[in-house]
Parts: structure tokens; C-alpha cells; sequence
């Protein structure tokens, strides 16, 4: 085999593979049920399959518009103006992306620049610190705590300095499954006033809330949504996480530095997709009716468990359960998590590899976007532990 005759300095030294790689590996490898990883293991309604098919019959097969095609940008345009009352402009204020990730990793890479800093707040979701360490600007954290992951806002004030570039948010969170409520939008849009700070709000889970609370989007929010980048995922919303579409919304100024990235990076993402996601959207109740269907699977997978020994925190949104298993072992969590999937055939992901050090709280996340079937028989094998 090859090797490269030189040492190779990495961007990334402290970056290996993720820990959602790593745990569906050993589940595989296991025959572990795997809830460690955040994908359902049911299908979308056939119609939107149909939707895409249709277009790919006719003939919608090569490249689309860089933003976006003109049928899905002025879907979501109208999703987002009947959801949060605010109307982004189809033409200049909306790009169809390949994914989440992609347009996070885009518009930290247009809008972030070396020397800068940019708040997380910790636990935080992988892909966030990469993107800004490989813009050479610096990531500062700021906590949230357990059980209910609130932001500290006080805390978060005495963080923010003239170098602040950007604040990225993630609500309903993941991995937490924590959501922020209207006062927290209301602090964040005056500890941003009158500043240059960018918002950079990843809303991926907006259809994902419990209870009967409302999405706190920045859109809706006066003062924060004419300084944000939000970006939501049709996988998500729609089940279907292996597609790779997803969108963000931006005030004309900073969507045109977006595309300036996006364009090299992506260009541009699948055209039949695309429109057919166009058609699906036309029936609202698709993505209304999610909270319910959601929150029926947390109750069921809630009350699985409720003989186990273990401590479930509470979950607001996200299809996600964080479970403390303190009464059960000492382990920190990557162990606890590895053992869990090799004797106990269910994995789970660690809460410390959203941490910059191993945590000591003992809590592992598990995923129940999953049939009933699959979560009936992951909560019993987790009632024997």
C-alpha cells in the first residue's frame, strides 16, 4: 500500500471519526438495535417518492439553478412566511442546500473570519467547532446544564467580546433534546442589538416540538431575524436523512455571501428531489402533524422504561431521549455506551462526545425515531440491565 512520503499537518489534529460512525458500527458489527444514530427506520408516505419519481420521468434531471429551483424556494418561502410571519424573498433570501451540515458549514466558512470567536453553547452538535477552526477563528463555549439545558444568559453576556462574529444556536437541540422558549429569543435579540454579531440558528428539528409549545424560530423574533442564518432539513422533517437536502434563510446582504461559498462547494443539489419536495410541501398537514406523531413515540418510548434503572431527563423536541445511568454504573459514558451495545445489543451515543472533556454526569442519548416494534424491544432489553 501507498504512503504519502511527508508528515501531513493536520487542520483538524484533535478530529477523529464521529461518534455517530463509531456507534453504528459497533451496532452493526453487534446486532445491536441501533438508537444511537438519528434516522428513523420507517419510510416517507409513497407520495412524496411518487412526487420525485414523476419528476425524474419528465425529464427534471440536470442541473438546477445554484440557489435552488425556483418551485422549491418558493415553497418554503410560503411554509416559512404561514409558520413564522416572516417573508423571505424566494429570489435573494432562500438556497436549497445539500443538507444541514452543508449550509451550516457554508455559512460559517462566508461569514466567520480568521481571528474572530464564535459562541456554542456546549453540549454541542459535532459539525459546529470544525467549521469554525478551519476558518481560524476560535470557539467559546458557553454551558448548558442538566437536567433541562437552558441558556445562562447572564453567563453568555460576559462571553461576548469586540471579537464576537457569530452566535450559533440550535433549538430544539441535539443533542439535548432541550427548546428554547420566546424569552430566551427575546434575551438573545438584546444581547445582539446593535452590534455586528451574526446569528447562525440551526432549527433543524422546527417541526419537533412537545407538549403543545410552539417553535421559538428566529424568524418570528423582532431584532434577530434581519441579523440570522437559519437552516432547517427536508431529511428531518420528512424522514428521509439520506437524501441530503436541506435550506437556509438570510437577509439578502449575508445570503449573497453564502452563495459565494455555496456555489464552489455544492453548486447546486438534486433537481428531481427538489421539485418533488415542491409538490409535497403543498399539503401543510405533512410537517403540522409531526409534533403529534413524534411525541407519540417519546410517550411510548418513555414509558418503556419506566421500569429500568434508568433516570430519564426531560425532552421538549428533537426525536431524542437523554437517559442518566447512574443507579446502573460507575463507567464513564463511552464505556457505558460501548458495553450497553456489545452485551446488551442496544446503542446509544455518549453525551460527553458533545463536550470538549469526558463528562461525569452519566448520561447517554438515545434516538427514538423508530417503529414501535424496534422501541418495544430496545426498552426491554434495557429493562433487564
Amino acid at each position: 500500500m501507498p504512503h504519502f512520503p511527508a508528515p501531513i499537518a493536520s487542520r483538524l489534529p484533535a478530529v477523529g471519526t464521529t461518534i455517530f460512525t463509531v456507534m453504528s458500527r459497533l451496532a452493526a458489527e453487534c446486532g445491536a438495535i441501533n438508537l444511537s444514530q438519528g434516522y428513523p427506520d420507517f419510510n416517507a408516505e409513497d407520495a412524496l417518492f411518487e412526487a420525485v419519481a414523476h419528476h425524474m420521468r419528465g425529464n427534471r434531471n440536470q442541473y438546477a439553478p445554484m440557489a435552488g429551483t425556483p418551485e422549491l424556494r418558493a415553497a418554503i418561502r410560503a411554509k416559512v412566511l404561514a409558520s413564522y410571519g416572516t417573508d423571505y424573498d424566494a429570489e435573494q433570501e432562500i438556497t436549497v442546500t445539500a443538507g444541514a451540515t452543508q449550509a451550516i458549514f457554508t455559512a460559517v466558512t462566508a461569514l466567520v473570519h480568521a481571528g474572530d470567536e464564535v459562541i456554542v453553547f456546549e453540549p454541542v452538535y459535532d459539525s459546529y467547532v470544525p467549521a469554525i477552526t478551519l476558518c481560524g477563528a476560535t470557539p467559546v463555549y458557553a454551558r448548558l446544564d442538566a437536567p433541562h439545558f437552558r441558556p445562562d444568559w447572564e453567563a453568555v453576556a460576559r462571553l461576548i467580546t469586540p471579537k464576537t462574529r457569530m452566535i450559533m444556536i440550535n433549538t430544539p437541540h441535539n443533542p439535548t433534546a432541550s427548546a428554547w422558549r420566546a424569552e430566551d429569543m427575546q434575551k438573545l435579540a438584546e444581547l445582539t442589538a446593535n452590534t455586528s454579531i451574526v446569528v447562525l440558528s440551526d432549527e433543524v428539528y422546527e417541526h419537533i416540538v412537545f407538549d403543545g409549545h410552539r417553535h421559538e424560530s428566529v424568524a418570528r423574533t423582532p431584532g434577530l431575524a434581519e441579523r440570522s442564518v437559519i437552516v432547517s432539513s427536508f431529511g428531518k422533517t420528512f424522514h428521509v436523512t439520506g437524501w441530503k437536502v436541506g435550506y437556509a434563510l438570510a437577509p439578502a446582504e449575508l445570503m449573497a455571501e453564502f452563495r459565494k461559498v455555496h456555489q464552489f462547494n455544492v453548486f447546486t443539489v438534486n433537481t428531481p428531489v427538489q421539485l418533488g419536495l415542491a409538490d409535497y410541501l403543498a399539503e401543510p398537514r405533512r410537517y403540522l402533524d409531526l409534533p403529534a406523531f413524534y411525541q407519540a413515540k417519546r410517550d411510548f418510548f418513555r414509558a418503556g422504561l419506566a421500569a429500568s434503572r434508568f433516570e430519564l431527563l426531560p425532552a421538549a423536541g428533537t426525536y431524542f431521549q437523554l437517559a442518566r445511568y447512574g443507579a446502573i454504573s460507575a463507567e464513564d459514558d463511552h464505556a457505558f455506551a460501548r458495553r450497553l451495545t456489545r452485551e446488551h445489543r442496544v446503542a446509544a451515543i455518549p453525551l460527553s462526545a458533545f463536550y470538549r472533556a469526558a463528562g461525569q454526569d452519566r448520561i447517554v442519548r438515545f434516538c427514538f425515531a423508530k417503529n414501535e416494534s424496534t422501541l418495544a424491544e430496545a426498552c426491554a432489553r434495557l429493562c433487564k440491565i
